[in-house]
């Protein structure tokens, strides 16, 4: 079975899915997010190898407490190391363990067809995606990120049609992410989609600048205020009419549950 670079293990996860959850934090990442929060997740160098087997074996030593959760893995970036994905959700799927991959999505390469037949293999296996869309813009999405984001909303559509429970999220962040005709055309993009489950929006918050100052990184967003509870309770509904209307269009009257 192939090792996976693995940055920390958490016993008892309570926002990384439904239920109680085991989290595996994966290292390594290509995107550069301004606002990240785990830097220390960047380098693929930075981890502990560790086999499938010792992941499940740890999990298993609490299993009573994840009867209605199950096991996350999310990063860093977790789909940069899908064989690893495959080989350790194949462990926890013979026991019908719920599997959710937290990701942004932009490992997806729907133009390589070897890859894609891990990502085939590996959403046999998956019964949740929480897609984390930064922007929804592709100029604003490659400066706050680095990276372009067509193959992350490809990646989306992808899970429409593999009918992958998906949730998305999205951070508010001041200035940057917060901008309502882009949050009515992120709305309007995931209402198209059937799979859809839930969708957390998420306030903007500083706790991660104490680990640049650590790591010795500069923090870009260093004078950006965190954005409030009511404040993105407003946002959410301006994703809400995006969803809506995209619904209507496709002939439907109702939201997706759970939103």
């Amino acid at each position: 079975m192939t090792q996976g670079h693995i940055h920390s293990l958490e016993s008892f996860g309570t926002v990384d899915g439904p239920g109680t959850r085991y989290v595996v934090f994966v290292q390594g990442c290509p995107m550069r997010c301004m606002y990240c929060h785990n830097p220390d997740t960047w380098s693929m160098a930075g981890g502990e190898l560790m086999d499938p087997e010792y992941i499940f074996e740890q999990y298993k030593h609490n299993e009573p407490f994840y009867k209605n959760g199950g096991v996350t893995v999310t990063g860093g970036e977790p789909l940069e190391q899908i064989d690893f994905l495959i080989d350790l959700f194949t462990l926890f799927k013979r026991e019908n363990v719920h599997t959710c991959i937290d990701t942004s999505g932009i490992a997806f390469r729907p133009d390589d067809s070897e890859l894609m037949k891990k990502y085939d293999a590996l959403m046999e296996l998956t019964d949740l995606v929480m897609l984390d869309i930064k922007h929804i813009d592709p100029a604003m999405h490659l400066m706050i990120t680095g990276q372009p984001n067509d193959n992350i909303l490809a990646f989306a559509e992808y899970l429409d049609r593999k009918q992958v429970n998906v949730w998305i999220r999205h951070v508010v962040v001041p200035g940057l992410t917060d901008d309502d005709k882009y949050l009515k055309k992120l709305g309007y993009f995931i209402g198209g989609l059937s799979n859809l489950k839930a969708l957390d929006v998420l306030p903007y918050h500083t706790m991660g600048k104490v680990k640049y100052e650590k790591l010795g990184y500069k923090y870009r967003l260093a004078d950006t205020p965190a954005m409030t509870q009511d404040e993105v309770i407003k946002k959410k509904q301006v994703i809400l009419e995006g969803i809506r209307e995209r619904r209507k269009e496709m002939g439907l009257n109702e939201e997706h549950p759970g939103i």
